[in-house]
């Protein structure tokens, strides 16, 4: 796709139909690198993006063993989420979009997708520690926040704790 950000290439993004599809596990790689894109695509700098790595980086195992859900068009991988969880509570612990589509409409159809495959998973609530760029995204979406909880990446960091009732 075109990288193209006028209003014209930004028309011709939204209306991209899209492939939704569970992960394989030999795309743990291109989804551990879109992540580090997606994540630098809100200005951190490249201490703050290298100490995410081990937290944004999956292995093949990881894949297979999870609800991963990417989002494909013409064969380039353009974002992804996974849903995790027991009993009525699931989170949705990662959702990333390739920079070159954030505010293209991707990130709403993956959220509900997310949302829709929560529902259909069992889940009640769904749970979100969100990076503080993207919590407004989430609240769009019904979010509330709950609480914080520390970043598994940088020491000292909190991050927002938003749940979405499903029920």
């Amino acid at each position: 796709m075109s990288s193209d950000t006028t209003l014209g290439g930004l028309i011709a993004l939204w209306l991209v139909n899209y492939t939704f599809r569970r992960a394989r596990p030999d795309e743990a790689d291109a989804l551990s690198a879109l992540a580090l894109r997606s994540k630098a695509h809100w200005g951190y700098d490249q201490e703050f993006i290298a100490a995410c790595q081990t937290e944004l980086t999956w292995s093949c195992e990881d894949i297979a063993s999870r609800h991963c859900i990417v989002a494909e068009h013409a064969g380039d991988l353009c974002g992804f989420f996974v849903l995790t969880g027991a009993g009525e509570h699931g989170d949705l612990t990662d959702m990333f979009v390739e920079p070159r589509l954030i505010g293209a409409g991707l990130g709403g159809d993956l959220m509900r997708l997310a949302l829709q495959h929560a529902r259909d998973l069992g889940y009640a609530t769904l749970g979100i520690d969100a990076d503080p760029n993207a919590a407004g995204f989430y609240q769009h979406f019904g979010a509330s926040l709950v609480s914080q909880t520390p970043s598994g990446s940088i020491p000292g960091r909190m991050l927002p704790h938003l749940e979405i009732p499903l029920t």
